[in-house]
């Protein structure tokens, strides 16, 4: 594979602040790898107004490669902005790729690893750094931290979210109480690995009353992540509920610098894959 176009992938977001901060992290990891990375969602992104997005229209995925592919590069190379093998990924990449593959045979698209590696403790340490920031222990030196996910169909996604949690537990330290939970989840005890939610955890006895960090494992603003987003009002409502709760919000995980070292790693070890 002479020259494969690298494409830095999220999900896609209606809010103008993701594709923008997807932006940020695209040129970011350009010059980490010296070489160009495009921002490119697989849905929902085009739909941005223009003028939120100084003048440049989003792109998304399909539609990119199919631009590409007509101006003679057929070779690709997808970075994935996603923590776990989201059905995104798994399902939707592969059958927007077979699709196009069935008017250009040529098409060839690598997919470098996701973000999360139980070997690579960098994500924890992300989330460990955004805590500590956000709070400090108690009087009785207890932290309470709600490590929060969007919440998944695919059990192998939450179980990323579990694990993370257990590392962000070895990185507080003694005294630090980790509790793994979704802002939401499908219905049918199928998804019951989802649980608990963030509202019921919250609700919760000894969660219910005090100082809790909701650590956001969360890449970009959007409707859910961010101070209006669908996290922040449901820890609005828990505090309304139960008059001595205090929640804290964690920044997102793709303001923090070293997720770009982690996008780099995660394209070489794609690179390298690559067909020579």
């Amino acid at each position: 594979m002479p020259n494969p176009v690298t494409l830095l992938v999220d999900n896609g977001s209606l809010a103008a602040a993701a594709t923008r901060q997807l932006r940020a992290l695209a040129g970011a990891l350009a010059q980490k790898i010296g070489r160009p990375v495009a921002p490119v969602s697989l849905l929902h992104s085009a739909a941005v107004p223009v003028a939120e997005l100084d003048g440049v229209p989003a792109e998304i995925f399909e539609s990119a490669l199919a631009r590409r592919l007509g101006e003679g590069h057929p070779e690709f190379l997808v970075v994935p902005l996603f923590f776990g093998p989201s059905r995104a990924l798994t399902d939707y990449l592969p059958e927007r790729v077979a699709q196009l593959r069935r008017q250009h045979p040529e098409l060839h698209v690598g997919v470098a690893p996701v973000l999360f590696d139980e070997n690579d403790g960098r994500l924890a340490q992300i989330m460990a750094d955004h805590v500590r920031s956000a709070s400090q222990p108690t009087a009785g030196g207890i932290r309470r931290i709600a490590l929060v996910d969007h919440g998944s169909p695919v059990a192998a996604v939450s179980a990323v979210r579990d694990a993370l949690a257990c590392q962000l537990a070895h990185l507080l330290g003694a005294g630090a109480v980790v509790g793994a939970c979704s802002m939401e989840r499908r219905e049918g005890s199928a998804y019951d690995f989802n649980e608990p939610l963030l509202a019921s955890l919250l609700a919760r006895d000894g969660w219910n009353r005090g100082v809790v960090t909701v650590a956001m494992e969360f890449l970009l603003p959007g409707r859910h992540a961010g101070p209006a987003g669908d996290v922040a009002h449901m820890c609005r409502m828990a505090m309304a509920a139960q008059p001595g709760l205090q929640t804290q919000l964690t920044p997102l995980v793709g303001e923090h610098p070293l997720l770009v070292e982690i996008l780099a790693d995660r394209w070489r070890s794609g690179w390298s894959a690559l067909p020579e």
